[in-house]
């Protein structure tokens, strides 16, 4: 049976091929069209899909939408009642959209789905089913999860009504335990201070956790007095007079403000120590609210393992005091825990839940495929492109390529990387990615600076070898998906001096911390990627020759695009970004090009004027 699930028309669109309960493709519409967090109909999200299980359109037998429209209408509607008549303004905006197009989606789904049937009638049509949002996180997260037995925490800004909920995971079952409903939502506090703090909602929340660090976590005390009144439970309230984001177009109100000394920074402007203060003290309320959610499941349930999705599951900060503090004995993180992976999980939900089909787990390996769940292409394929451009390039063997480009990395060269099947989700893991030396003092400020041309104080995360990760880091399971967050051990620490003790905020950006400078941020931690022979052995290799070079099992690994570009998905995208930096080395399988080697890109386009800034 063949179930394609989708994501769409809010943000992150994406498109899931589950065929007898296996995941065969997923990805998200984004990296096909260019257009960061692209919210449109996955159409060429879906073609792919098709393509990489072999199948028309025909052959699908199911149809899956990753939500209930109708039911969040209703929420919109009794929002703006409860709130009337502020809000009329933001009333006006949204509900034109809503009834001509949001209000009718099964209608327009259909029609959407016809353009992918090659002649087909609506009554041809596979059936249309829906899930809720909450239950397609849920099932992301535990269906995908390596365990028979789990419960699942849900954390977003919100879906129809939940912002917040709790299931309880067995076999092929999924039972909801309680929820905390809109308009609270440890979701939309978090953006709330994404907003003020002058980056982007829905984007710059993961810059908020990056910046926090730097600052000190002064205003907790007033968040706890005015914001957010939370139980030793973990359960929360907002108080809405501080909030905007039920009855206007913006996420904060004046009394906001008024409570943390002024409007917000205006995006863009420079970073001052209030915006880091700010970030640290949501950043750790966030995480004891994280941690205390984790803890009452634990104590209802007294289920050993638990299974995070949502996009608040992307904090992986909160991730990591959530292994190290919690009671669970098992964390397992839906690696598109966002919207992109309710097209996932709602695919899985109808093989298991409406088709009623079993499950089998081993507690030990999970159903992701290390998420490599996109595109691939060929030698063949590459070599024809780069013939077209007439770039000189090499082409090694593997016996060769491992050993030569460990040799750039060590020689300080920033490498652009494309192998296999792209990544699911909105990290990189060594399928689309750029790389470089942990151990070189400069790689952070260069790779900031010239590589992506993003803020200087935003850190980069190490991939390691899972059977070396202890030798570096305070971590002994697996984090495949780069989504916890664990301290550099002591012995590889750098003591400071006392004049760097006097340091604060910004300044303390180019203190050297540990001997993998590259990849320790200000508080001596590290979000880690553990890389697995057997769900990436190319990588794994590279990273084999890198230690046997240097005595390091560690490589700086960021995400293959510049500052407001998506993740690269094919050889010429990666091309492309390659010629527009200051990369030095770019890998495309066994391909490698030397940036003096090529000539300029000829009728390029500015890039800044291509992406908006995220």
């Amino acid at each position: 049976m063949n179930i394609l699930g989708i994501s769409a028309y809010y943000h992150d669109s994406a498109a899931c091929l589950v065929r007898d309960g296996e995941i065969v493709a997923a990805a998200q519409e984004e990296r096909f069209t260019r257009k960061k967090h692209d919210p449109g109909f996955p159409h060429r999200a879906i073609d792919y899909c098709l393509q990489a299980g072999g199948i028309r359109f025909r052959d699908v037998d199911r149809l899956v939408f990753y939500d209930k429209p109708l039911v969040k209408f209703e929420r919109l509607l009794e929002t703006y009642l409860a709130f009337a008549p502020a809000g009329l303004q933001s009333f006006l905006a949204a509900m034109p959209v809503w009834m001509k197009e949001k209000l009718l989606l099964k209608t327009l789904l259909r029609e959407e789905f016809l353009k992918h049937g090659e002649g087909m009638a609506k009554s041809e049509l596979p059936q249309l089913l829906f899930s809720e949002h909450h239950e397609s996180h849920a099932a992301s997260a535990f269906f995908a999860s390596p365990y028979d037995s789990a419960v699942v925490l849900c954390m977003d800004g919100v879906g129809e009504w939940a912002t917040t909920s709790a299931w309880q995971g067995k076999g092929n079952t999924l039972t909801p335990l309680w929820e905390i409903p809109f308009p609270h939502s440890l979701g939309l506090l978090y953006s709330a201070f994404t907003y003020y703090t002058g980056f982007k909602v829905n984007s710059g929340e993961y810059k908020v956790m990056g910046l926090a660090p730097y600052g000190e976590p002064k205003y907790v005390k007033a968040i706890y007095e005015h914001l957010i009144d939370v139980k030793p439970d973990g359960t929360f309230r907002l108080n809405m007079e501080y909030f905007n984001y039920c009855t206007g177009l913006t996420m904060t109100s004046r009394k906001f403000d008024h409570v943390f000394g002024g409007p917000p920074r205006t995006p863009e402007a420079k970073l001052g120590q209030r915006e880091m203060d700010l970030a640290r003290s949501v950043q750790e309320v966030t995480e004891e609210v994280m941690l205390r959610l984790a803890r009452t499941l634990h104590r209802e349930t007294g289920v050993e393992n638990l299974c995070l999705a949502g996009g608040v599951a992307l904090n992986c900060v909160g991730n990591g005091r959530i292994l190290r503090e919690g009671p669970h004995k098992g964390l397992w993180i839906q690696p598109a825990a966002g919207d992109a992976g309710g097209a996932l999980g709602a695919a899985l939900s109808v093989w298991h839940q409406f088709e009623g089909k079993p499950r089998q787990s081993d507690d030990k390996h999970d159903k992701m495929k290390g998420t490599y769940l996109g595109p691939a292409f060929t030698n063949a394929e590459i070599e024809t492109f780069l013939r077209s451009k007439e770039a000189p390039y090499l082409r090694l063997d593997d016996s060769v390529l491992f050993e030569q480009v460990a040799k750039d990395l060590a020689a300080e060269k920033v490498v652009g990387w494309l192998q296999g099947r792209m990544e699911f989700g909105p990290r990189s893991l060594g399928g689309r990615s750029i790389l470089g030396d942990a151990r070189s003092t400069k790689m952070q400020s260069v790779m900031n600076l010239k590589i992506k041309y993003r803020e200087s104080f935003r850190p980069f995360a190490p991939s390691v070898l899972r059977e070396r990760v202890s030798d570096y880091f305070d971590l002994h399971s697996d984090s495949p998906y780069m989504l916890i967050v664990a301290p550099v051990i002591e012995k590889r620490r750098c003591p400071k001096t006392s004049a760097q003790k006097n340091l604060w905020g910004i300044d303390l950006l180019n203190v050297q911390r540990s001997d993998i400078p590259s990849v320790t941020h200000l508080d001596y931690s590290a979000r880690v990627q553990t890389v697995h022979e057997e769900t990436n052995p190319r990588y794994h290799s590279l990273l084999k020759a890198f230690e046997a070079q240097t005595g390091y099992a560690v490589l700086v690994n960021t995400s293959f695009n510049v500052r407001g570009e998506p993740i690269v998905h094919t050889p010429e995208d990666a091309y492309r970004c390659f010629m527009r930096t200051e990369m030095d080395v770019l890998v495309l399988e066994n391909c490698v090009l030397y940036k003096t080697d090529q000539k300029p890109l000829e009728g390029d386009s500015d890039w800044k004027n291509e992406f908006e800034l995220d």
